[in-house]
């Protein structure tokens, strides 16, 4: 995966109104055999920190559809829950690790007055971090 180009798509997304779930979850459609729309329509509630609630940062949640989509068997066969969860604990502990904060409150500082990271710059870690993780453990369909 080339990691400029994803972040510049990223950015460019979220630069032309789309939340950050959103800029996450379709630059990193592609690669795991999504469709870009439907992760477009699936990851408009999250911006905002789930709906403007300033809950779970939304390109985290952009992230966790991506390796939803990247792990699951599928409603006939819904036996990979506990394989995915492993993941996305793995993407929130490294965000927190890197960032100091899950929450989009927290993030921009809502509290205390001092953001710890801009939104733009939560979209670059969730999208490296998730693209991170769908590399090392083979799950990217496609190197586009």
């Amino acid at each position: 995966m080339d990691r400029e180009a994803l972040a510049a798509r990223a950015l460019e997304l979220h630069g032309c109104n789309c939340n950050c779930a959103q800029s996450v979850a379709c630059s990193l459609a592609p690669f795991v055999g999504a469709d870009e729309d439907v992760c477009f329509h699936a990851a408009e509630g999250f911006g905002a920190g789930m709906g403007g609630l300033t809950e779970t940062c939304g390109a985290l949640s952009g992230g966790i559809m991506i390796l939803g989509f990247a792990m699951s068997n599928g409603i006939d066969e819904p036996t990979n829950k506990a394989a995915t969860y492993r993941l996305v604990r793995q993407l929130l502990e490294r965000f927190r690790e890197q960032n100091g904060a899950t929450t989009c409150a927290d993030l921009k500082g809502a509290t205390t007055g001092t953001p710890l990271r801009s939104c733009n710059g939560c979209i670059e870690d969730a999208l490296a971090i998730t693209a991170d993780l769908l590399e090392e453990h083979h799950l990217a369909t496609c190197s586009t």
